[in-house]
């Protein structure tokens, strides 16, 4: 169980347009990238595929609180960036889901 009470898992859902998942991916794997290197509130993203049908992107993100996730995060310049390029890519609104961690096993 995480240490810290504000922590939060982020479970992201996004509907990618028809003949752009690749660019989608692309785009996502890159974020990805600049996010854990640069931001030290962020332990981890995880992109996932969904195989039965692949304009569903999910994403799972662990974050310090849902605070920084909603604010700071998202004023960030690569953020801000991002958030415009996904306009070409996105099918309609990612979904965005918060979670606190309960249990654990490793």
């Amino acid at each position: 169980m995480s240490t810290n009470a504000e922590a939060v898992t982020v479970l992201i859902t996004c509907p990618i347009r028809a003949g752009r998942e690749e660019q989608a991916r692309r785009e996502f794997s890159e974020i990805i990238r600049v996010v854990v290197r640069d931001e030290d509130a962020c332990h981890g993203i995880w992109l996932h595929e969904d195989p039965e049908n692949l304009q569903q992107l999910m994403l799972i993100e662990h974050w310090d609180s849902k605070e920084i996730f909603t604010g700071a995060h998202m004023q960030t310049p690569h953020m801000q960036a991002f958030l415009e390029r996904a306009a070409e890519f996105l099918a309609g609104a990612p979904d965005f889901r918060f979670w606190h961690e309960i249990a654990r096993a490793t």
